[in-house]
């Protein structure tokens, strides 16, 4: 349950950062309405990636096998993520 938690925190997390930089050209009309879109993000962005983090952390701890099949096939996506 703990790690179904912290996956769900970051995906509703990264959710509001994707959408944000997704609606950006369209609500942000002029430079001040887009950087008052960006400061929004500030008080959450790396927070999305401690979830992240925590998240695979417990997934290690509690799954050793998953963690290292997941891990290593998608390295690159996760590298870039972060």
């Amino acid at each position: 349950i703990l790690i179904t938690v912290l996956f769900a925190g970051f995906f509703l997390l990264e959710g509001f950062d994707y959408g944000t930089g997704i609606l950006l050209p369209f609500i942000g009309k002029t430079d001040v309405e887009r950087r008052q879109m960006i400061n929004a993000l500030g008080p959450v962005w790396d927070g999305n990636e401690v979830w992240m983090i925590t998240a695979g952390g417990a997934l290690f701890a509690s799954f050793p096998h998953v963690y290292a099949t997941l891990f290593s096939g998608f390295y690159l996506a996760l590298f870039l993520m972060l």
